[in-house]
């Protein structure tokens, strides 16, 4: 009776995981030999390739594997670059703390705690250091407006003195400020009497109840100079007058005991003095005075 023939147990895969690379280059000559042989037993001629896996072109587009030895596909095989298949798969980028240990993580986690507690002190003292500097700088402002815009500070006399030589200045401060009183350091003030093209310095000193130093301003104060006006060749901007200038020097802050808040004000005042023993008429026919010629005309700043 005619059968089927049994049929055949297929052979076992290897697995290819476990293979070296010589024992998969032996595996492909021995599925080549085996291909090559089965081709021949079936009545075809296997082309005989120019030095390829494949013979030619037309043998390629048939599937017939070339007639090469097994000694030239070892040699094949050795001389081609190894195929990405067989590298290990890519190395995947690890984020910021993996693969790394517990305790390394832990140690890089408290140094990036320290720094970010770093920076922001370093805002923080920023910050303060801002706050404080704008803190000094409004102060300072608040402080010059009131020595300067809040202070009112004016020459209201000058007199002659009993003894025929001397004067007496007056100066009048007057504290306008609504936040309270103001402390000025008062210099004493010095006058000087115009000599040609420059200023001469004549003997000053402070009237009696006139003190220099520091004086609490509250709202009105006078200060009170006496000085002599014995300068030689006198300039003459106005017949028969000398010309004076007194100066009134002080620091001025809002605290008794000052640091740093203190702001220095210098007042310039500038007249036309009458010497004593001046010839009213005289000045009167050659300045055009209807009355007696007055002891002292005050000037604006100049």
């Amino acid at each position: 009776m005619t059968g089927r023939p049994a049929e055949q147990r297929l052979p076992r895969l290897p697995d290819l995981g476990r293979l070296t690379d010589a024992q998969k280059d032996e595996l492909i000559v021995s599925l080549w030999q085996t291909l090559a042989a089965t081709e021949t037993a079936d009545g075809e001629e296997a082309p005989v390739g120019a030095g390829g896996l494949v013979g030619n072109a037309d043998a390629n587009r048939r599937g017939r594997p070339s007639a090469v030895s097994a000694g030239d596909l070892r040699d094949r095989i050795r001389r081609t670059t190894p195929s990405r298949r067989g590298q290990g798969p890519a190395t995947k980028r690890r984020g910021l703390g993996r693969g790394l240990g517990w305790g390394e993580s832990k140690i890089l986690l408290w140094v990036l705690v320290a720094i970010g507690f770093g920076f922001l002190a370093d805002f923080g003292v920023g910050r303060y250091q801002l706050h404080a500097t704008e803190l000094r700088e409004r102060a300072a402002l608040e402080l010059e407006n009131a020595a300067f815009a809040g202070l009112f500070a004016e020459l209201t006399e000058i007199r002659y003195e009993p003894d025929g030589k001397s004067y007496r200045a007056t100066v009048n401060m007057q504290n306008l400020n609504p936040d309270g009183p103001l402390y000025a350091m008062l210099n004493p003030m010095r006058v000087f009497v115009q000599s040609g093209l420059t200023w001469q310095e004549v003997p000053a000193q402070a009237a009696s109840g006139s003190g220099w130093g520091v004086v609490r301003l509250d709202d009105a104060r006078q200060v009170q100079v006496l000085f002599q006006a014995d300068a030689e060749d006198w300039a003459e901007l106005i017949p028969g007058y000398m010309h004076v200038r007194i100066e009134n020097d002080m620091l001025i802050s809002r605290s008794g005991e000052p640091k740093d808040d203190i702001v220095e004000r210098d007042n310039r005042f500038y007249v036309y003095l009458k010497p004593q023993g001046a010839d009213d008429e005289a000045i009167r026919r050659r300045s055009n005075f209807s009355g007696t010629p007055p002891v002292f005309i005050p000037m604006p700043p100049h």
